[in-house]
């Protein structure tokens, strides 16, 4: 619902929380009694699964011939991706787990609220839930905006309106605006203006001329003029329409950097004066577009996509005005299909989950619902959440792990052969001011101010939204709140800010099977130590390697060893160029290098703090593995995982994460302490002759 800056956080795995995105988690739905199945329960009442189950194994398989397959075959077999989903995973079997107990939570608030808090977020949900009021409305929420559409005749006065839209809607057509930290001095917040206003995936898909990208953008024009004539436009005019909003976006993605040039943070930052955007831009007055937004006084802004912004200048100079009301109207329909009746919904889904990723089912309900209150009230879903899930012994065995696995990177930074005395101070110093947050936030997000109705689900939406936006647009000029977090405490996921230099471990990613801690350090060091590596190792990836230990954008190499890293992640580089995602289709590795090194290196890391954090033990085999074996195998099965041949194709262009089986074999092809565990012979598949080694 809101615009933040680009390329600022790398997560180990993406899953999304909003619905209708791809990615988000769900399963079966619940029982029909719509009494909560797991409120106010204790952890322990959460679905168990162990980090490491062995019947999810296939020990038939060579262990060096195919790792993945021989820690997680049994979990592919007995998993089949449920009909409302595009693939399905352990990282999105605990989200629905999670989901289905927020589920509980809102059902039981949302009849007896014993708080502020659970009013309002009860109150949410049952808005949410009220499908008839929803139907009856049908598309009536959308005649205010299109009828504001109506009235503009050009750039003369789009920018008093978009502004609105911005506030009000989040709309991110043709472009964003949020707030983010300057690069160049991450204790400050400045205004961010970000490329947008594309409806499908990823700009590639406008600039593709294969078979299948062809068809994808006549399916899309299909999927427009279905939308806008649900919306009360003529058939005639949908048709006309969608082909004209097809072309300007064609126009936009032309003008957009790739996923991989977004990668690289110098081509995303061009700190601009409000006269230098207005030079940039003439035809738009940013000025007016800026107050509208409900942003005062801006001075500075980060305009991460020049070239974006001179192609804009030149469409609204060219274009006729009824063809950017055409391209404005689908964007704003198209934002708030999801909130709107039935026909809208399906529509959506048929283009968006169906067609695209190959999803069988809609979402029930209560599933769309509950990521609806998720997403706009977050903290306050998550307060409650933690409240019942998260003990503090939870958190503070994290904490000694994160603790362990930082001591152990220190030790590898001291230690690396190719890395110079200079650049080695700079790294610890990186290391020793990273700061961990884990769980939730030490200072909850306030929503007092916002009001929420019982019975106007679309109401909720455009004041939820207007709040956020509201709130982002009113850090800029102000100092950094190094203590916010961008994740909800319920989410299923982790990530790595550099301009924070932080890592953030929400609750929801801290419980069975990810984080055991009723099972040895073995499988949790390989699971959950593996992911807490892998954030630790983004600080120190391709990418973010580039800002220094306060987070500013800042070349702290010497010229030896920024090449020396970059001949390192390049052998990772083309060891993943060569694996297949689907059909012909290879991983495009300089999206996915800051992840597969980050894979690696985690490990790598988790290894050293298991060994160190277990010297001097007498550890045990167990389920027929050494404890070797097991820290490997609880590595392996964090991402066990089916996913549909559509989603493939989507996630070869979008994901910057490598598929599941290669996140295992590639990693442990280049680990020895792997092949002593497993006795690989100098000839195993899984032995690389020329082992990849950065951190």
């Amino acid at each position: 619902m809101k615009t933040v800056p680009p390329a600022v956080v790398a997560s180990v795995v993406l899953l999304t929380a909003f619905p209708g995105q791809s990615g988000e988690p769900a399963r079966a739905a619940p029982p029909s009694d719509p009494t909560p199945v797991l409120q106010k329960q204790p952890l322990s009442s959460l679905p168990y699964t162990p980090s490491l189950e062995p019947r999810f194994m296939d020990r038939a398989v060579d262990p060096c011939t195919d790792f993945y397959t021989y820690s997680c075959g049994g979990w592919v077999k007995q998993n089949p991706i449920p009909p409302d989903q595009a693939r399905w995973s352990v990282y999105a079997k605990l989200a629905d787990d999670n989901q289905q107990y927020l589920w509980g939570i809102l059902n039981d608030v949302s009849r007896s609220p014993k708080s502020n808090i659970e009013r309002q977020i009860g109150d949410a949900f049952a808005a949410c839930m009220d499908e008839a009021t929803i139907e009856k409305l049908g598309a009536a929420p959308l005649a205010k905006d299109l009828a504001a559409i109506e009235r503009i005749t050009g750039a003369a006065n789009l920018p008093a309106w978009l502004g609105e839209a911005h506030q009000r809607l989040g709309l991110d057509a043709p472009f964003g605006l949020g707030a983010g930290q300057d690069p160049g001095n991450s204790e400050q917040v400045i205004a961010w203006i970000s490329a947008g206003g594309l409806g499908l995936p990823d700009r590639d898909y406008y600039t593709k001329t294969d078979a299948k990208s062809v068809e994808i953008r006549a399916r899309y024009a299909q999927h427009i003029e279905a939308i806008l004539t649900l919306a009360g436009s003529s058939a005639v005019q949908a048709r006309r329409d969608a082909q004209t909003a097809l072309r300007i976006e064609t126009v936009l993605a032309n003008a957009s950097l790739t996923r991989v040039e977004l990668r690289d943070p110098y081509k995303t930052y061009h700190k601009l004066s409000l006269a230098d955007l207005q030079a940039l831009a003439p035809s738009f007055d940013w000025r007016t577009f800026v107050q509208a937004a409900g942003a005062q006084g801006l001075s500075s802004f980060n305009v991460t996509e020049p070239k974006f912004l001179t192609a804009l200048d030149k469409l609204l100079t060219t274009e006729k005005p009824e063809d950017l009301r055409a391209y404005l109207r689908w964007h704003v329909i198209s934002s708030r299909a999801d909130q709107l009746s039935s026909p809208f919904v399906k529509e959506h889904f048929a283009f968006y989950r169906a067609y695209l990723r190959g999803v069988q089912q809609m979402k029930p309900r209560w599933k769309r619902c509950v990521g609806w209150v998720d997403g706009l009230l977050g903290e306050a879903l998550g307060q409650v959440f933690v409240e019942r899930v998260f003990p503090p012994a939870v958190k503070g065995k994290t904490l000694d792990m994160v603790q362990r696995i930082e001591k152990a990177m220190e030790q590898r930074i001291a230690d690396l052969p190719w890395m110079t005395a200079p650049t080695k101070v700079q790294a610890q110093a990186k290391l020793a001011t990273l700061r961990n947050k884990i769980g939730y936030p030490d200072k909850w997000r306030d929503y007092s101010s916002l009001q929420i109705s019982r019975t106007d689900f679309v109401s909720n939406t455009d004041r939820a939204t207007q709040f956020e936006t509201l709130r982002q647009l009113q850090k800029i000029g102000k100092p950094v709140d190094r203590g916010e977090w961008d994740m909800t405490p319920p989410t299923v996921n982790a990530y790595y800010n550099p301009s924070m230099n932080d890592m953030n471990f929400p609750a929801g990613v801290l419980l069975p099977p990810l984080f055991d801690p009723a099972l040895d350090d073995a499988p949790n060091y390989g699971n959950t130590g593996g992911t807490i590596g892998h954030e630790l190792v983004h600080g120190f990836d391709d990418e973010g390697r580039q800002y220094d230990a306060k987070g500013n954008l800042r070349n702290w190499w010497t010229p030896r060893d920024g090449k020396q890293f970059e001949a390192r992640a390049q052998c990772i580089s083309q060891q993943y160029a060569s694996y297949v995602i689907v059909d012909d289709i290879k991983i495009n590795s300089q999206l996915t290098l800051g992840e597969d090194v980050a894979d690696l290196g985690g490990l790598v890391l988790a290894w050293q703090a298991w060994k160190q954090a277990t010297q001097g033990q007498t550890l045990e085999a167990r389920d027929g593995l050494t404890p070797a074996q097991r820290f490997f195998v609880g590595f392996a099965q964090w991402t066990c995982e089916n996913q549909r041949t559509q989603d493939k194709r989507v996630s070869a262009l979008t994901n910057p994460h490598s598929p599941g089986i290669y996140r295992v074999n590639g990693v442990v092809a280049n680990m020895p302490a792997f092949h002593q565990a497993f006795s690989c012979k100098p000839n195993a598949p899984l032995r690389r002759k020329n082992l990849c080694k950065v951190w």
